[in-house]
């Protein structure tokens, strides 16, 4: 078996650079900051953002308000600004103005380190595992880090054809299979908030009806899942609200089913 990078904390960059998924922030830091409840409901509330890179603004004054164990899609064309506001949300792009909030308490200037401490994980694609490793030493990172009491059986469990995939390095899987593995690191770390980022591209059909099926699971036990997507049915189907996005402002908020039926 391969041997897992070191555990020790690392900084911001070196986090992001390590695969620029929650799942892996919370790895590197371990130790989940205790919480209460979200009050009134909402689990994350973002006022006024603005966000971009270097000159470029890709958001201009977004509200969301996310509801506590709900699916919340983002929808919206490539360009629209949903990638930009889930790594807004998991502190790896900051904001150049307006607040956000975690369950009543702002968290603007948290470190994306910090925000994965508390439990809100970002799934970016399925480069967001460690390529060279196994898919096992994957998974173990993660569930010793975070002191996971089940280890990897969760994400067995929750996905079994990765047992096949043990000892497999990552970085020799499929896209869709990457994209398991990704998810099934998030399981580990036992996330309070999920973001997901493009579920559904690349994958076939078969393999994207798979992965949804486990969010609509997860997101049934009680963990906010976030939702970033172009309009599927499978993304409508799921979510509890829906936002649509267009050139980084909001142009849809509402019943998925307006949408579905529209």
């Amino acid at each position: 078996m391969s041997t897992p990078p070191p555990r020790a904390p690392l900084d911001n960059a070196d986090a992001i650079a390590a695969g620029s998924s929650a799942a892996a922030l919370a790895a590197a830091v371990g130790g989940r900051v205790p919480h209460a409840p979200a009050p009134g409901g909402i689990e994350l509330r973002l006022t006024g953002a603005r966000a971009g890179y270097g000159a470029v603004e890709v958001l201009h004054g977004l509200d969301l308000v996310v509801p506590a164990g709900k699916v919340t899609a983002l929808l919206g064309v490539n360009g629209a600004g949903k990638s930009t506001t889930l790594r807004v949300l998991a502190g790896l792009v900051p904001l150049r103005s307006g607040t956000l909030a975690w369950r009543g308490d702002v968290i603007t200037k948290l470190s994306a380190l910090d925000r994965a401490r508390r439990g809100l994980l970002l799934v970016p694609d399925e480069r967001a595992v460690f390529a060279s490793l196994s898919v096992r030493d994957n998974l173990l990172v993660v569930a010793e880090a975070t002191g996971n009491p089940n280890g990897i059986t969760p994400a067995l469990d929750a996905f079994p054809k990765l047992r096949d995939r043990l000892p497999q390095r990552a970085g020799s899987m499929s896209g869709g299979e990457r994209r398991m593995l990704a998810l099934a690191r998030a399981l580990l770390a036992r996330p309070t908030v999920l973001m997901v980022d493009e579920l559904s591209l690349g994958l076939s059909p078969k393999v994207a009806a798979e992965l949804f099926e486990w969010l609509a699971t997860i997101a049934a036990a009680g963990t906010t899942v976030i939702l970033a997507d172009q309009y599927t049915d499978a993304a409508l189907a799921m979510a509890d609200i829906a936002y649509v996005l267009h050139r980084g402002e909001r142009s849809f908020v509402g019943d998925p089913a307006e949408l579905a039926n529209a």
